[in-house]
């Protein structure tokens, strides 16, 4: 799945060379290492989401996605999504064509099976939308390249027992949806375990946590993301089940018209 597929992207996942420290390496090229991080060329996995209010109460939604690098050096990247539980958004769906080149603005589609309508999410303000009723926005729903953002390594850190480094993102274009983002990466697996999201008053708007760190097929993984609106008091929680990598896929499979039929 980003973003990247979007869990992979909003899990900060990265491959580098051990041993490096605050000395030694730079904000760039920590990102560039979450950027890079191999995650086979195709993947699959179902997601249960959870949607939790400021009162405590929980709906709960259930997907499978699929995504498939492709392009020049298989840089840029395919997902489909579709929901499968609960009946009022069954076979509702949502695909992305994400590309690395900057200012390449990525094409994503949303289908609305009781509206018998897909709708194309374009333009900044699109981007700002909440996905589905989460906490993620559209804009985390793929990726970014490295070099949109200038980014700064602010120290190291210990979190949960693990030391990360400290790293703050500032988009180059103030047209963005965040003013900064703050993440602590885990120099172990280079896998993020919280991300800080600042609005354009430079206040906290969202938090990321990130938990359930594990390999499988020899690839680094996040099992759990909760993503809360601080603001409102709104939580997302996503669990990653049985994915798998490298699995036979067709590209062509990629498109508004398997969007619309409701499976893959």
């Amino acid at each position: 799945m980003k973003t990247k597929h979007w869990i992979a992207v909003l899990a900060l996942s990265a491959t580098g060379a051990m041993g490096l420290n605050a000395q030694t390496i730079t904000g760039r090229e920590i990102a560039q290492r979450v950027k890079d991080r191999p995650d086979g060329d195709t993947r699959r996995s179902e997601i249960i989401m959870k949607l939790i209010n400021k009162r405590g109460s929980l709906r709960e939604r259930r997907l499978v996605s699929y995504s498939f690098d492709t392009g020049k050096g298989k840089k840029d990247r395919k997902t489909l999504m579709f929901f499968l539980y609960p009946g009022d958004v069954k076979g509702t769906g949502f695909l992305t064509w994400d590309y690395d080149e900057i200012g390449k603005e990525d094409d994503k589609w949303l289908y609305l099976p009781a509206m018998k309508k897909t709708r194309r999410i374009s333009g900044t303000s699109a981007k700002k939308d909440y996905f589905m009723g989460s906490d993620f926005t559209y804009d985390d729903m793929g990726s970014r390249n490295v070099d949109e953002d200038t980014h700064k390594l602010l120290g190291e850190e210990t979190v949960g027992g693990h030391k990360c480094w400290k790293l703050e993102s500032v988009p180059k274009d103030s047209r963005d949806i965040f003013s900064r983002k703050v993440a602590w990466v885990r120099q172990d697996c280079y896998i993020g375990c919280r991300v800080e999201y600042y609005d354009k008053m430079d206040k906290l708007h969202r938090l990321l946590l990130i938990s359930d760190v594990r390999k499988v097929d020899g690839f680094w993984m996040a099992g759990k993301l909760e993503m809360e609106n601080v603001q409102t008091g709104h939580k997302t929680l996503l669990e990653i089940k049985d994915p798998k990598y490298d699995i036979p896929m067709d590209e062509a499979k990629f498109s508004v018209t398997t969007l619309e039929t409701g499976k893959f």
